[in-house]
């Protein structure tokens, strides 16, 4: 039967919801357990919202100085270590995710599958290729440990438990590295909700105009609670900081509602929101690609499509 660890992403004290949508491709292979593993200097806080999260058999929490931050080569060694008698290791395919898991595959001398969208068997998932235009079933070897990264967007986050799971703490024994240093961590903050796990996105694009015009998106998603993002093109203009960026090269995300403004819908943003469920585009060019994809599409000058949208909600 498979066990299956999964890595809890945590900063400032809480646990990220990615750490609950880990939890349901967990839940999804059907296996023996499923295990959180939380490292940091303080676990309390943390490894107690992981317990809520329904499906989780254990959580298994290592407490060190040397986990006040999330440094791949420092977490790694110590992941690998509590891997062992574990059938697959799983982590968000987050930008920590994307860091850790590929360090503490090599150390187990196994080949990562990366961005997983479904579970098609113990060891068998689909995951998406060519900027999201394909979609190709990865069989993993049986006879080794599976570690993967999981696709956030593509999974919903697993229900809080009425009960909570039991709490053990590890100690292992395993030498670190001292090659690697934290220095700082740099990082915007808002009163808005976090970009890749709001319900409702409101983005901007290039047809925005400036980073002066783009006040009229961040006026808009403030009046319906939504999160802010961004084409490529309208960080690359300098009009938002990158990481407000959605697309390929940027967050993948999947919210209930994502408001495209002055966005043409180039394959490398579409591939950022592909999983949401209702996508609604304003652009004054009606035959921009945004269009193909979009459920509601408003063709005009976003400039005055938008105060008569806020109007109208009142």
């Amino acid at each position: 039967m498979s066990k299956i660890l999964v890595i809890a992403e945590h900063l400032g004290g809480k646990l990220n919801p990615s750490t609950a949508r880990a939890v349901s491709a967990a839940v999804a292979v059907k296996p023996e357990a499923v295990d959180v593993l939380v490292l940091a200097d303080n676990v309390d806080a943390i490894a107690a919202e992981a317990a809520k999260i329904e499906g989780v058999s254990r959580v298994l929490t290592v407490m060190r100085a040397e986990n006040a931050h999330p440094l791949a080569a420092i977490l790694a060694p110590q992941i690998a270590k509590a891997a062992a008698g574990y059938s697959h290791v799983f982590a968000p395919s987050t930008t920590f995710g994307k860091d850790v898991a590929p360090r503490v595959a090599a150390l187990l001398g196994v080949a990562q599958v990366s961005d997983v969208m479904s579970v098609e068997s113990s060891h068998s998932f689909k995951r998406p290729i060519y900027a999201g235009n394909a979609i190709i079933t990865v069989e993993a070897d049986a006879a080794h440990t599976v570690v993967a990264t999981i696709r956030t967007a593509s999974w919903s986050a697993a229900a809080d438990d009425s009960s909570s799971a039991p709490i053990e703490a590890l100690n292992l024994d395993v030498a670190l590295p001292t090659h690697t240093r934290f220095v700082e961590l740099k990082q915007g903050k808002s009163d808005r909700p976090d970009l890749q796990s709001a319900s409702k996105v409101v983005s901007g694009g290039r047809g925005v105009g400036s980073k002066e015009n783009f006040e009229i998106i961040y006026k808009f998603a403030d009046k319906i609670g939504a999160a802010v993002g961004a084409s490529r093109a309208a960080v690359d203009a300098g009009y938002v900081p990158n990481e407000l960026q959605v697309g390929q090269t940027g967050k993948i995300i999947a919210p209930e509602l994502y408001m495209a403004i002055g966005i043409s819908g180039a394959i490398q943003h579409l591939t950022g929101i592909k999983d949401a469920g209702t996508i609604v585009a304003i652009n004054k060019d009606g035959e921009a690609p945004i269009f193909e994809v979009a459920d509601i599409g408003l063709v005009g000058d976003l400039f005055k499509l938008i105060p008569e949208l806020e109007q109208a909600i009142g």
